[in-house]
């Protein structure tokens, strides 16, 4: 029997070097699991032998299965299915096809490359095709990608988490008791039945409780979603084994989704939690890891994880999302993040100990690959996620929008087409309602209060632009963007509408507009010189943008040399402080911004030309 406080004394341990792991995470901006299991490997029995989780196996199962199931909870918890308008389609196929991909890929590279059993292989390729939502949130927050390439990330994080554990325990039951043909469609059905079921009552039995109008405490609500996690995975599990992930999945999503008013309470409940448990659970596996089972592995084992990230992986993306919208740079983009975390590492050490228990050879390697898989991709997405992010441009303007209203959701539209990162707040629920319909994020709250403004990301917006129809209701905003989070004035735009308050916004140095105005010079100058200014009439039909000459195949000629569409214009070119004019002889250099005019599609097919 283990001396309780030896227990307490571990527990101690491991919190000192969670924190030691986040502050070496924050000064070397790499995910802290990273250093958590660096931690495990020097604290276990392979180098200090402080921690040996041998002595304590038996309650090691039931301490990783509860801590997955918050853990994977509070991946649903961040996901709002609102907010996912158009992403969907792309993230079912990924959790489906991708996964179905991802796992013949590796099942059969490992048969190929490693010296274990096919059933191992097969085990190996199920639990990989979990990518980790623990890792992949911090790396989409820190490096603020689009907001669909980073939902989708999220998304198919914690959905394949789900499908990854019912996969493994269809294979583990093939392994162990040979299942399969009609059975093993009957387990996954079975598994699915009773994860979806479970978690989508929990979740609705909790939004009533949280809706009903009862007053309680932020504690009493933190409790209360903290035994309902437990229960959840709990009755999943013994309804039907290895379901109470997808439950606590969908659970957790649920919550996510719905509105009330402890919501924020238990996110930040939530996630304390996490942090706890994330280290408790890598630097507790780290310490199991056994050098010898890496060196079995050998340079095949690296073969095959380098393998898995740039052909298996895109194969997957690139299949998955073959009609999807999405540019190529950020399918690849999402190709590139796809980093194991910790479902994958425990689940794996769970069947490992299952394995060795029934006296079937491949259990420990089955550790070690997945260790060693797991160390690579997080080391690599999480050290050049950032740098592969801007080489392929899927880093677009935080763009904060004041009014949901018709010029407000217009806007939004088109900014959000152009790929940019587009945020609406309104009052209104209708405004938001509406904006939410277009697939556009939206916070709904006064942006008068700095909370609601905080809320929808104003810290890391490069633009706040006021549309509501006041006047006073704009300055104030702008003001508020000036004085509290040190906006300059041409990072402020707002709509005017009476064309007498116009001073008093440039006076502040505050970029407006008036739309009376601005449409009385546009008519003016359509009448005689119609040709330019029919370009011009873009709001629907047409766009104004500017592009960045990066095309070699451009670089190095004149403007009348290369071949843009019809309807099609370069109006201005800035070279440094330079602008200029464009017109046929100028000879276009690398780094040129052009202002491009066009009509329907041609303008994004010249800015296509421009820019590769």
């Amino acid at each position: 029997m283990v001396d309780p406080i030896f227990l307490l004394g571990l527990v101690v341990a491991v919190l000192v070097m969670s924190l030691v792991a986040q502050a070496l995470s924050r000064y070397f901006q790499i995910p802290f699991i990273i250093f958590l299991l660096i931690e495990g490997i020097i604290a276990g029995p392979e180098v200090l032998n402080l921690l040996n989780p041998a002595i304590y196996i038996q309650g090691l199962s039931a301490i990783v299965a509860i801590s997955v199931a918050v853990i994977v909870f509070d991946g649903g918890l961040h996901i709002d299915l609102k907010h996912l308008r158009g992403v969907q389609e792309s993230v079912m196929k990924l959790t489906t096809i991708g996964v179905l991909i991802t796992f013949l890929g590796i099942t059969v590279l490992t048969s190929i490359l490693i010296d274990v059993p096919l059933q191992i292989a097969a085990l190996f390729g199920a639990l990989i095709t979990a990518t980790g939502p623990t890792v992949i949130g911090p790396i989409v927050r820190n490096i603020q990608v689009c907001h669909k390439v980073g939902k989708i990330l999220e998304l198919e994080g914690v959905l394949n988490d789900a499908a990854s554990v019912i996969l493994a325990a269809m294979v583990f039951e093939w392994v162990a008791a040979e299942l399969s043909g009609t059975d093993a469609v009957v387990f996954i059905l079975y598994r699915l039945g009773i994860g979806l079921f479970t978690g989508g009552l929990s979740g609705l039995s909790l939004r009533w409780f949280f809706t009903r109008g009862t007053v309680i405490s932020k504690q009493t609500a933190r409790l209360v979603t903290l035994t309902s996690v437990f229960a959840c995975f709990v009755l999943s599990e013994f309804l039907g084994n290895e379901s109470g992930i997808l439950a606590v999945a969908v659970f957790g999503i649920i919550i996510g989704t719905s509105e009330f008013p402890y919501k924020e309470t238990i996110k930040e409940f939530k996630g304390d939690i996490v942090t706890v448990m994330l280290s408790l659970i890598f630097i507790l596996l780290a310490a199991m890891l056994r050098f010898e089972d890496i060196q079995r592995i050998g340079v095949g084992g690296i073969v095959l994880v380098l393998l898995m990230i740039v052909l298996v992986r895109p194969i997957a993306v690139f299949v998955s999302m073959w009609n999807s919208k999405l540019r190529t740079n950020e399918k690849l983009f999402i190709s590139f993040v796809g980093p194991r975390g910790v479902v994958p590492t425990s689940v794996a050490t769970y069947f490992a100990i299952k394995l060795d228990a029934m006296g079937i050879y491949g259990g420990q390697t089955l550790v070690g690959l997945v260790f060693l898989t797991v160390i690579i991709t997080v080391l690599l997405t999480g050290g050049l996620s950032k740098r592969v992010a801007q080489i392929l441009e899927v880093i677009p303007m935080e763009i904060l929008i004041i009014g949901g209203g018709k010029v407000g959701r217009i806007l939004a539209e088109r900014f959000d087409r152009r790929g940019e990162n587009v945020v609406v707040v309104d009052i209104s629920e209708e405004n938001c309602k509406k904006c939410m319909e277009l697939g556009i994020r939206t916070v709904q709250g006064d942006a008068g209060d700095v909370n609601v403004l905080k809320k929808a990301g104003i810290e890391n917006a490069k633009y706040v632009v006021a549309t509501t129809n006041k006047d006073n209701t704009n300055l104030l905003f702008c003001q508020i963007a000036k004085a509290s989070f040190g906006f300059r004035g041409d990072q402020l735009v707002a709509r005017v509408n009476d064309i007498e308050n116009l001073q008093a916004f440039w006076d502040l140095g505050i970029r407006a507009m008036s739309p009376a105005m601005t449409t009385a010079v546009v008519i003016d100058n359509m009448i005689g010189r119609p040709h330019l200014f029919s370009m011009c009439e873009v709001g629907g039909g047409g766009d104004i943008m500017e592009v960045k000459v990066t095309n070699p195949k451009v670089v190095g000629k004149a403007v009348k040399e290369i071949h843009f569409p019809e309807k099609s214009l370069l109006v201005m070119v800035q070279r440094g402080n330079e602008s200029i004019i464009a017109h046929g002889s100028l000879v276009l250099e690398y780094g040129d911004i052009v202002t491009v005019i066009g009509e329907g599609d041609s303008g994004k097919q010249a800015a296509d030309i421009l820019h590769k």
